[in-house]
């Protein structure tokens, strides 16, 4: 990629959707571990999380949640489903979400039989090598058993440490835009103390987001407030009003 195209990018919002797909996520059988990975992932790209959806394996909800998503954002991945199982239907479910043929992928099964030692590339594990026609691989450096990209939709395996190699293969090949900043001012107030003055400076700095997070420590409530912008300047200007704004209000206790 050129130092140009770098720049022109830097200046778009490029933004994301996130499908986690699995039964055994909504059962809590398995506790998901790849959502706040990803959104720590993309941010440090520039890339906004923007929406996360769970749905159970029925090709129906998943066919319909691709479509919305893909139409929505610059990019969606996806989580889960694509195993050697009988409920491990995503790969079939994209397919027809993209109204696309899906077969035995020649490229995958040669990865595959170059990894598995003679006979133990069984039915089941082959299952692994069907892949919607048009598709790219995604490479995976831990079990082997690949990924797909098709249009805007990246699919990837459920098990974490496999999700975050996938997504290692295919960072270099996703646009970036402009990344987002933030910083922090810890005020030793209840948040009620500070919520006018904090409404107020947002209302006066479009382009800044402002989170305010009550804690408790030590039997005392104070808070902790999040500025965010990608305008280095004005989220300079921006977290200047809020440190004056509680310095103002714990000077007026």
């Amino acid at each position: 990629m050129s130092k140009d195209q770098t720049a022109e990018q830097g200046q778009e919002t490029v933004t994301a959707g996130f499908l986690v797909i699995g039964d055994e996520i909504l059962s809590g059988r398995t506790k998901d571990k790849n959502i706040g990975y990803l959104a720590e992932y993309l941010t440090e790209l520039g890339i906004d999380l923007a929406e996360v959806r769970v749905v159970p394996d029925v090709e129906e909800r998943i066919v319909e949640a691709v479509n919305d998503l893909r139409a929505r954002y610059t990019y969606v991945f996806t989580s889960g489903g694509i195993g050697p199982t009988h409920d491990d239907i995503t790969a079939d479910a994209i397919a027809k979400a993209f109204g696309v043929d899906i077969d035995f992928d020649p490229r995958a099964v040669a990865i595959l039989k170059n990894f598995y030692p003679e006979g133990q590339l069984t039915e089941a594990r082959l299952k692994m090598t069907r892949i919607p026609e048009g598709a790219d691989l995604i490479e995976n450096a831990v079990s082997k058993a690949p990924g797909f990209r098709i249009g805007n939709v990246h699919v990837m395996a459920g098990i974490p440490s496999i999700m975050q190699a996938m997504l290692d293969a295919i960072a270099p090949t996703l646009r970036t835009g402009r990344k987002m900043l933030s910083r922090t001012v810890n005020a030793d107030l209840p948040e009620s103390r500070i919520a006018g003055a904090l409404k107020d400076i947002q209302d006066a700095h479009p382009g800044v987001m402002i989170g305010s997070y009550p804690r408790s420590i030590d039997g005392r409530f104070n808070t902790q407030v999040v500025v965010r912008s990608r305008d280095e300047e004005l989220l300079t200007r921006a977290t200047g009003a809020v440190a004056d704004a509680v310095a103002a209000a714990v000077k007026s206790e």
